[in-house]
């Protein structure tokens, strides 16, 4: 079970959430070539708030993602796209129900 997490928080200058929409949704290739990050996630509270939301196996794969290419394009961008520094939160994971996001239920009608 991954124990490990992280959760970035978000918050997109006036008139640049649909950059920082985008800016996120470019960054999941450069994730899937990091092979210790369990799972990762773009996420969207409000219209100007987003988030990251990523698990890992161990503090050494949450460590090499902090110090990856993911982390440097958001510090990078980060004067540019956002209205405060990105908020950043180790996060231990206690339990988890993980389940196949590719099936389907069938419809009640």
């Amino acid at each position: 079970m991954v124990k490990f997490a992280l959760l970035a928080t978000l918050k997109a200058k006036t008139g640049k959430e649909a950059e920082v929409e985008q800016f996120l949704k470019s960054a999941l290739p450069l994730v899937e070539a990091e092979p210790d990050t369990a799972q990762w996630y773009a996420i969207k509270f409000d219209d100007s708030t987003f988030g990251i939301f990523d698990t890992f196996a161990d503090e050494a794969g949450r460590n090499a993602h902090l110090n990856g290419k993911v982390a440097a394009a958001l510090m990078e961008k980060a004067s540019e796209l956002f209205a405060e520094a990105p908020d950043i939160k180790k996060l231990e994971i206690l339990t988890a129900k993980v389940g196949d996001s590719t099936k389907t239920k069938a419809s009640n009608s």
